[in-house]
């Protein structure tokens, strides 16, 4: 099977396989049903692996749940040959990324990142540009792998491609909740890729955190790099710019900053990887 469709045949393409590699298939999720295994998968990985502080519903039901999650797409890796607990396949979602478009967000009165950065200056300078925040992304543990993020990113590309995404953002993770502890990391950010010009954003004054915690001349960019969240260093490979100040988020227990990546900054190394061989993600 392709990976992008004509535009003929655009919307049976996007209902169907996006991608698959051996028993991993992405999709976007069909039912209620899917996205509520989407959000079990955020739960496991959120609050029980990682520092998120669960409120008394998410708790009983285990599900990261919020009034977005109705008014995005979910994309899901599939494992078609996982085993369930006595022993017989049982299909499992291993990895989900949300995607909100701006008419969604529109209807709900802004997109999930506005309560932390502000992101009006920035949508006001682009009027008529199709922009989608990418949020909530995680992978089971034993899935990390190069092969589950890239069928992740070969359907975040095929999304793209079908609704014509002139740019993305949304927020980036690191774990903890102490800046000073992630002084290098920040401060590289700040320094060596932040957004500028039509594309500048920041937190909001009363949320921000100063990210430029250390001088420019003192920064180890290689030690920063190895600091990095694997996701963070993702998006820093597609071409990302991160924006103004940084947001402590206490009940998920982890420091956020704001990714802002048009489509037109992509490095075309990976516009060729996720969109050039038709056969690399085909089934």
């Amino acid at each position: 099977m392709r990976r992008f469709a004509d535009a003929s045949g655009e919307a049976e393409a996007l209902s169907g396989t996006l991608g698959r590699h051996g028993s991993l298939e992405v999709r976007l999720a069909r039912s209620s049903r899917e996205i509520w295994r989407a959000q079990r998968l955020r739960y496991r990985v959120f609050y029980q692996e990682m520092s998120a502080k669960p409120d008394v519903v998410a708790r009983v039901f285990r599900r990261d749940a919020d009034r977005f999650d109705k008014a995005c797409d979910h994309l899901l890796v599939i494992d078609h040959e996982a085993r369930g607990r006595f022993g017989g396949v049982k299909p499992k979602v291993v990895g989900t990324y949300r995607l909100m478009r701006k008419s969604a967000a529109d209807r709900l009165g802004g997109f999930y990142s506005q309560s932390e950065f502000d992101l009006a200056p920035l949508l006001a300078r682009h009027p008529g540009q199709r922009f989608l925040e990418l949020g909530r992304s995680c992978v089971l543990k034993p899935y990390r792998t190069k092969r589950t993020v890239d069928l992740l990113w070969s359907g975040i590309w095929a999304y793209i491609r079908h609704h014509r995404i002139d740019a993305m953002f949304g927020c980036a993770s690191f774990d903890g909740t102490d800046p000073e502890a992630l002084a290098l990391p920040l401060s590289f950010l700040h320094h060596q890729a932040r957004s500028d010009g039509e594309w500048m954003a920041q937190a909001h004054p009363e949320h921000l955190v100063g990210m430029d915690r250390l001088p420019a001349e003192t920064i180890d960019a290689k030690l920063a790099l190895r600091q990095m969240p694997p996701l963070i260093k993702g998006y820093l490979r597609l071409g990302a710019r991160f924006g103004t100040g940084a947001v402590v988020d206490r009940q998920f227990g982890t420091t956020d900053v704001l990714v802002v990546l048009p489509v037109a900054a992509i490095d075309k190394r990976y516009i060729d990887y996720y969109g050039g061989d038709s056969r690399r993600f085909a089934a």
